[in-house]
């Protein structure tokens, strides 16, 4: 419970609990405020908590399976926190713009990312040294413009198994994507907001850079403990086959030993002086001066 306290005051300190104005509300939000100063509504840190607790056990899950989550923050506040987070656990972001049909019609989009990292190869590899400076100036400006757009799903390689959206209604377009191919969504909820259009709802203020960058953080913490338990299940894995492979050479070794050894002590057995039968039956050993 330590723990949720001060997870409580780090929300508080950060503006969390701060709405949208009254006249702006969407009733649907109404379980998650709780209280109105100022015509503000005000949201209860201790749903935010339970939520926030729950989006973060859910998501590691999803690392340690494995799996892509795709962050999309493309609101000025939210961008720089957004593609930091994403790129130090390693997921997929879109900060600059939601093209549409990212999803929906995502092998189009992946062509567009191979055309943009080709471009890129060539330029680096001398395959457009002969071509003019102004021909090379557009296609350096071409790349840059995909970059921009395209540089965070650039590892993408098939559609995301979630979605972690700062403000769902600016991401309007992204989370109704997201719908339509039953891909699961979490998201930071505003007092404006529709909370049930998302499968993990995390209620708090999606405007102040410092809210957006607790929660963000606090997912991405949760994120890196789902692939650290990954990596550690497979280094498991890999040892236990060594053992097994270990296990299986030394018993090889051990048979071919035991065989070596067999074929040696009958050689011995049959390898003395040669005997042979006399005229009267009788076996005698041949020596020196036998007949």
């Amino acid at each position: 419970m330590e723990n949720n306290t001060s997870l409580q005051q780090q929300l508080l300190e950060a503006g969390v609990h701060f709405g949208h104005l009254r006249k702006k509300w969407n009733p649907k939000m109404l379980p998650y405020i709780f209280a109105e100063k100022k015509g503000i509504h005000i949201i209860d840190l201790n749903k935010t908590t339970e939520c926030l607790n729950e989006t973060a056990a859910v998501m590691k899950q999803i690392a340690r399976s494995g799996k892509k989550i795709l962050f999309v923050g493309t609101k000025k506040q939210a961008k720089d926190i957004v593609s930091e987070c994403a790129r130090r656990v390693g997921m997929p972001y879109v900060t600059e713009r939601w093209l549409g049909g990212m999803l929906t019609n995502f092998n189009t989009v992946r062509k567009s990312v191979k055309k943009m990292q080709s471009i890129e190869k060539m330029l680096n590899d001398g395959t457009f040294d002969n071509i003019t400076k102004k021909e090379r100036l557009t296609l350096s400006r071409d790349r840059d413009k995909m970059d921009k757009v395209l540089g965070g799903i650039a590892q993408l390689g098939r559609v995301p198994a979630a979605l972690f959206i700062i403000d769902i209604g600016h991401e309007h377009i992204a989370l109704a994507e997201a719908k339509r191919l039953g891909i699961t969504t979490f998201g930071v909820v505003d007092t404006n907001c529709d909370p049930n259009k998302v499968d993990f709802a995390i209620p708090g203020n999606d405007d102040a850079t410092k809210s957006i960058a607790i929660i963000t953080n606090y997912i991405t913490a949760a994120i890196a403990e789902g692939l650290a338990e990954r990596q550690a299940a497979k280094d498991e894995e890999a040892e236990d086959v060594a053992d097994d492979e270990r296990e299986k050479k030394a018993a090889k070794l051990l048979a071919e030993a035991e065989t070596e050894g067999g074929n040696r002590g009958g050689k011995e057995r049959s390898g003395g002086q040669p005997r042979r039968r006399t005229a009267g039956g009788h076996r005698r050993t041949a020596g020196p001066g036998g007949r």
